[in-house]
């Protein structure tokens, strides 16, 4: 099988393409390295799709290992004909190849062992042949063997049949058969174990949809439900056409052999082939829906991941709470903490009043401009009684509720205690809700992806492919910002491409010793941090007051030499880099001819390109380019809204079936995909995203459920759409 071969159709991509961007990851390159720097070897393929080029390379790996692995156990055996040998090299799935191995494959004790240990096997081939002159009967009293526990001919014949119907269960082609068979005809069918108990499940209670077209997020509903005990699922198939199949690969007389065997036909098909196949096609289901909710919570983490910061902002963290009362915390525009406290807006205690006196002296003498608030239990009075602060405050100050999912994980942890050992727990969790909003990336990169919560039955999916496939969306978007050398947390710098947490842990320590990193060179000297490390990360680490100004750029140092030599070549200097007084850079290389240029400094076009765009924007941080947070300043409830209702609100968390919508209420409301836009979509990815500020209108609140149904299409038929511009808060 080759390899190589085999990922230039699947990607369609030219042999060079694959061949080099293979080697380079077999070299040990990182796959933001290889997507950032070496775009001249893999013809610019962006790091999503050489991370699907490297899963599927290891996919094929290992078939390739497996299929070696099951020729030799065949051949051990002695039983490896060319017909086997063949199958094997043609199998194209693993699955396919466990079939083949499945007849040699070591068994527990089944009837059919027992039988062939009884020495029943010659009896089933006999059975098998099928032959006109043979009286199974007379045929079987020949077995007859007390000693062995065949007292009858019909004991024989019982053990013949298990072992024709094992034998029939082991035929690879028949099993392929058959699994077409049930995808194309299967329908997935969940009853209620109880109908009488309420539950989330009730829409499952009495559900049936075919096997190839129910969306994947209803199957992991039907995998939860049937695990919490409220569902009975199965595979429902039209078991004569199925037996079908199974007969005529094996019944080819109609005799007295003949009927037997289509005896054991029917016996293999409900004991042996169709529940062993129903649970691999369950199997399959869900391995594609947990794929597909993979992928979504990875597009839905990315986006979060690079929200645009609100930077330049003194931040108040607001972690509401009840009894306990809410937390406080302001940082300053770096995210270093000013001030601490406390206090008790909210039931039991009701503390309004001296709430806003803390608050308001607070706000004024750090003169705080932004307040987090975190969306929790009490998030609802909480952000009710910031709305009211706001409105006594004599300059603006405006409010956002953030995600706080995670944020008590992160709080309880080691890293917090390490990072903020003066503070309680509690305390700490209403800082990270404030740098939240001043940089969500450089905070969300402290918490398991998976506690972040932008995803859908996010704990049901198979925990390694999730955390591998989670993280290389934390790498991709930490590299892709780049990470400020003097500044960046031990989380932060272990999502750098190169670096691992031991590396990370002696990067802090390393500028702890001798104070700020003043050239990238500098890394050389950090302990365990080599050359392979240091070609892999030096080019996402930035210093904002480095000697080189080109460190405060995405050029690698490999092409520091090239860019001076750009920069030299129009008669620019370091210095016209660092006052931005490049502007006619781009015309003038465009004049010349970028494959000359290219040519004459030793580099690729789209590395060129690259050097460019960088020595224009230098210390450029992609998220700056994308529209900014939505801030409030004042608070809806859900008595307010009405149909028809037009409102502006940003994405939260993007599912299979539609896309939650923050309205300033604290309840999102969902926007089916049937109500995203006018034109067909597969998917609610393929028009909103999470992050985006959306205008939606009401279709209708469900006061009892506390739900909230809108749409992005217009107002409803039949309404005036009603507009709430002076609840919807100002744009930053």
């Amino acid at each position: 099988m080759d390899i190589l071969h085999q990922l230039q159709n699947e990607f369609h991509l030219q042999s060079t393409q694959v061949e080099n961007t293979v080697k380079l990851i077999d070299e040990g390159n990182t796959i933001p390295f290889i997507a950032r720097y070496r775009k001249e070897l893999t013809g610019s393929l962006d790091d999503q799709v050489l991370r699907e080029l490297y899963e599927r390379l290891l996919y094929l790996r290992g078939l390739e290992k497996r299929r070696e692995e099951v020729a030799a156990a065949i051949d051990a055996q002695g039983m490896l004909s060319d017909e086997i040998r063949e199958a094997i090299a043609q199998a194209t799935t693993l699955a396919e190849i466990e079939d083949i191995y499945r007849p040699y494959r070591p068994k527990r004790k089944t009837r059919a062992s027992v039988a062939r240990e009884r020495g029943l096997l010659p009896l089933a081939e006999c059975l098998l042949a099928q032959e006109d002159t043979v009286d199974p009967a007379v045929e079987a009293a020949k077995f007859i063997n007390p000693e062995k526990e065949v007292q009858t001919a019909e004991d024989a014949l019982q053990g013949a049949m298990d072992i024709l119907a094992e034998m029939i269960s082991d035929d690879a082609g028949l099993r392929k058969e058959l699994r077409a068979c049930i995808r194309k005809n299967g329908r997935i069918t969940s009853k209620a174990v109880d109908p009488e108990k309420d539950s989330v499940y009730q829409m499952y209670y009495d559900f049936s949809e075919p096997v190839l077209k129910i969306a994947g997020h209803r199957i992991l509903a039907l995998d939860r439900g049937e695990r919490e005990e409220f569902l009975k699922i199965s595979v429902d198939v039209p078991r004569q056409e199925a037996c079908k199949l199974v007969q005529l690969a094996y019944v080819r007389r109609d005799n007295p052999c003949g009927q037997l065997v289509l005896a054991a036909c029917e016996d293999s098909y409900d004991r042996l082939l169709f529940p062993s196949l129903e649970r691999e096609i369950r199997g399959e289901m869900t391995d594609r829906a947990s794929e597909q909710a993979i992928r979504v919570f990875s597009q839905n983490l990315r986006q979060l991941l690079l929200q645009p910061p609100v930077k330049g902002s003194v931040t108040l963290g607001l972690d509401p709470a009840y009894r306990t009362g809410c937390k406080i915390a302001v940082v300053d525009d770096t995210g270093k903490v000013l001030d601490t406290t406390v206090v008790y807006p909210t039931p039991p205690q009701n503390r309004t009043e001296e709430a806003k006196r803390v608050l308001k002296k607070l706000i004024t003498q750090h003169k705080v401009t932004t307040i987090s608030i975190g969306n929790g239990t009490a998030s609802r009075e909480s952000e009710a009684f910031i709305a009211e602060l706001i409105r006594e405050l004599p300059s603006p100050v405006s409010y956002m509720v953030v995600n706080e999912a995670g944020a008590s994980v992160y709080s309880a942890s080691k890293l917090a205690a390490e990072e903020f050992p003066e503070y309680d727990v509690s305390l700490r969790s209403a800082v990270s809700i404030a740098r939240r909003l001043q940089d969500p990336l450089a905070e969300l990169v402290k918490i398991d992806p998976k506690a972040i919560g932008v995803g859908q039955y996010q704990h049901d999916m198979p925990k390694a492919r999730l955390d591998e496939a989670l993280g290389g969306v934390v790498e991709s978007c930490v590299n892709s910002v780049g990470v400020d050398l003097n500044t960046a947390s031990q989380p932060l710098l272990a999502r750098v491409a190169g670096i691992n947490a031991g590396i990370a842990k002696n990067i802090v320590a390393y500028r702890e010793e001798n104070g700020a990193f003043s050239d990238r060179k500098q890394l050389m000297k950090v302990p365990k941090l080599g050359k392979k490390a240091f070609e892999q990360c030096a080019g996402f680490l930035r210093l904002p007051d480095g000697k080189n100004p080109l460190d405060n750029t995405a050029v690698h140092p490999e092409s520091y030499a090239a860019a001076c030599s750009l920069l030299e070549h129009y008669g620019y200097t370091l210095e016209d880099l660092q006052a931005r007084r490049l502007g006619e850079l781009p015309a003038r290389m465009e004049a010349e001819g970028l494959p000359s240029l290219a040519e004459q400094l030793g580099v690729g076009e789209p590395t060129l390109r690259d050097i460019t765009a960088e020595l224009l924007k230098p210390g450029r941080d992609p998220r700056d380019e994308l529209p900014k947070p939505l801030l409030r300043s004042d608070v809806l409830e859900l008595k307010d809204l009405k149909r028809g209702m037009e409102l502006k609100g940003t994405v939260r968390n993007v599912t299979d079936f539609g896309a939650f919508v923050d309205i300033g209420v604290h309840e999102d409301g969902l926007v089916h995909i049937s109500q995203i836009c006018s034109r067909f979509i597969k998917h609610p990815l393929e028009a909103v995203k999470v992050g985006d500020i959306v205008t939606v209108w009401v279709l209708d609140v469900d006061h009892k459920r506390k739900r909230i149904s809108l749409t992005m299409k217009g107002a409803p038929a039949g309404e005036e759409p009603e507009k709430t511009a002076e609840k919807g808060g100002k744009q930053q």
